[in-house]
């Protein structure tokens, strides 16, 4: 059975993994007849975010690994553990949280950084050969890594984050929320989910589409 690994970045939308994203991948995996495999890395998250409200919860900390242990149901690994695992691809659901503790595109942009573990992780699987997904913000990771090779990624249409793919060295296609687009090579699958929306339903349209095309390239 192919092992998919499922990069989480916490819980909740606001700063950590959307959590629809996150069970939809899971959900698609499964009924694709592969297993999902959790992981994270262990690091605190650079924001709390009260849900209720929508602000930052001054004082408060929490951390990637244990937060997203609780989409996971407890069944996670931590992310650097990632090269005993035997996984046949990777893909990165999204939410805030993928552009605040995988990366710090939030807040830096174009400028951004991305977590080592998550780097070496992504790089590792593109110089084997395995395919990667990427979901909602999360391609601006794709980008900011593969992006000298030209990678086309989509996060929908939005003209802002498509330029500053653009500018880290990708290609931004649009796509509906429903749609995929795949790179030339075939590897690299993308979706942009809640960065379209507006329903679970219509993201989770495009989310089987993906791992639909991701468990197919295993």
């Amino acid at each position: 059975m192919k092992k998919i690994g499922v990069i989480l970045a916490g819980c909740g939308v606001y700063d950590g993994s959307e959590i629809h994203e996150a069970v939809l991948t899971l959900l698609a995996i499964d009924r694709a007849g592969a297993t999902a495999v959790c992981l994270a890395p262990d690091v605190e998250q650079r924001q709390v975010v009260n849900h209720l409200t929508g602000k930052v919860a001054e004082g408060e900390a929490r951390n990637v690994l244990v937060e997203s242990a609780r989409i996971a149901r407890g069944n996670i690994t931590d992310l650097k553990e990632i090269g005993s695992l035997g996984l046949d691809a990777l893909i990165l659901p999204g939410g805030y949280g993928a552009a605040k503790n995988l990366c710090d595109y939030a807040f830096k942009g174009r400028e951004m950084e991305v977590d080592p573990a998550v780097a070496d992780a992504v790089r590792n699987f593109r110089q084997v050969g395995r395919p990667l997904g990427f979901v909602c913000i999360s391609p601006v990771i794709a980008a900011k890594l593969l992006g000298q090779e030209q990678v086309e990624l989509t996060i929908g249409n939005d003209p802002a984050t498509a330029a500053d793919i653009e500018a880290l060295g990708a290609r931004h296609v649009e796509r509906r929320v429903d749609e995929i687009a795949v790179s030339a090579d075939g590897k690299v699958v993308t979706t942009p989910a809640y960065m379209l929306g507006p329903s679970i339903a219509a993201v989770a349209r495009g989310i089987d589409a993906l791992v639909a095309r991701v468990v197919e390239l295993c």
